[in-house]
């Protein structure tokens, strides 16, 4: 099956510090794939550069086999940051219907969205009120809302307990089987294992490995490893 989306040498740097070389990812409909690697392994950087958010120095970036500028990319994908939360002041559903509306989104979607990532609890606060976990609900609710076949997703189980958490990758899941496609760029590796079905290795700004688990345990001739033994013996 033909890659939805393929970047080619990508390369970003920030002064003399580079952050992305090399870079060469392929993405197939349907995929949960995983960027891993500690923070700054440059995780980041390449969720903002295939987003468009970010120029680069070099590469290319294709989709469904044909070069996309920045400013197409915003039809493909929606890209979700860490630590967002806009609209600080004004109530969740109004900050929910408001995104529905811009997405052509009916109140039965944003009310199944609402009970999906589990908002329920927070529809009568603002959203400077919110905790963490709650802001993070928030802001997977809008990502939800958005009809772009490939959500980025950076740290999308920060700020969630161990029971939260498992409750979140479920709704991952069930995103991904609809037909949407996921990258998610996370740092605890056994998250990642548990949700995902690919995964990129990222340190030092290169790919280290990638492929299915079985793939990078053939790759690594570690037969019976976790990704956290196959992430140590490739970096």
């Amino acid at each position: 099956m033909a890659p939805i989306l393929e970047t080619q040498k990508l390369c970003k740097s920030f002064g003399a510090l580079t952050v992305a070389q090399n870079i060469d990812f392929r993405l197939h409909a349907g995929d949960r794939r995983a960027l891993i690697g500690p923070n700054g392994a440059g995780k980041t950087t390449l969720l903002e550069a295939l987003a468009g958010l970010i120029p680069v120095e070099a590469g290319e970036l294709m989709w469904r086999g044909a070069p996309t500028p920045s400013i197409e990319r915003r039809d493909m994908m929606f890209y979700l940051p860490d630590g967002l939360r806009p609209w600080d002041d004004e109530l969740v559903p109004r900050v929910l219907t408001f995104f529905a509306a811009v997405h052509g989104r009916t109140e039965r979607e944003v009310a199944e969205t609402i009970g999906s990532v589990g908002l329920a609890p927070v529809l009568r606060k603002r959203v400077h009120a919110l905790s963490k976990g709650y802001a993070r609900r928030l802001m997977l609710a809008l990502a939800l809302l958005t009809p772009q076949p490939l959500l980025l997703m950076d740290e999308p189980f920060d700020g969630f307990d161990l029971r939260q958490t498992r409750d979140v990758m479920g709704l991952i899941r069930r995103v991904a089987m609809s037909g949407r496609t996921l990258v998610l760029a996370i740092h605890q590796l056994a998250d990642a294992e548990r949700v995902c079905d690919r995964f990129v290795l990222l340190a030092d700004g290169a790919v280290r490995g990638a492929g299915t688990l079985d793939e990078l345990r053939g790759q690594t001739k570690l037969m019976a490893a976790s990704l956290e033994d196959i992430f140590l013996a490739l970096t």
